[in-house]
């Protein structure tokens, strides 16, 4: 069995954060404004994730080299791309850390959540499309490792609009 580590956000000097999993998908849209009404009506900050997933071909480490780069580029391009989306709906006032990772998704989520021992809550958006929830859902909330998860997961349908989501938050 895991040891989690105790968290710490409610001890002096420490505060709480809420992790996001920054990707292009419709749905993380429902999770970053839910993670930010729940941050403007109890505190906190967000930290936005991006976790560059290896290719097959890492063995040519000028096309690994170049992959990573476009990858960076992208990351910080979302990472704009929400700040503007925040200010925009009135969460200027959310304060937001980016960090960018390499390395098998759920694997770089456990492994930031362990070392940040701030971090309290995933806010994961939900797929409304027939094929399922979409990946990280199924496979962090649903799958076998949602039972040993380090933290609470908050499950948002990606189909509610901000109004419903800053009603509910």
């Amino acid at each position: 069995m895991t040891q989690i580590k105790k968290r710490r956000s409610f001890e002096a000097g420490h505060f709480r954060k809420f992790l996001l999993i920054v990707d292009e998908s419709q749905e993380v849209d429902a999770a970053l404004f839910y993670a930010a009404s729940r941050i403007q009506r109890s505190s906190g900050s967000l930290v936005m994730l991006y976790v560059i997933v290896p290719q097959e071909f890492q063995h040519w480490i000028n096309v690994r080299q170049q992959q990573v780069e476009e990858e960076t580029t992208k990351a910080k391009a979302l990472f704009r791309l929400f700040r503007r989306k925040l200010n925009l709906a009135g969460f200027e006032d959310v304060a937001s850390e980016e960090v960018i990772r390499e390395g098998a998704k759920g694997e770089e989520i456990r492994k930031l959540i362990d070392e940040d021992e701030d971090i309290a809550v995933i806010v994961l958006g939900a797929s409304a499309d027939q094929a399922g929830p979409g990946p990280l859902v199924s496979s962090l909330a649903v799958g076998t490792a949602a039972g040993s998860f380090p933290i609470p997961i908050t499950i948002v349908p990606g189909t509610l609009e901000l109004e419903v989501i800053k009603a509910l938050a």
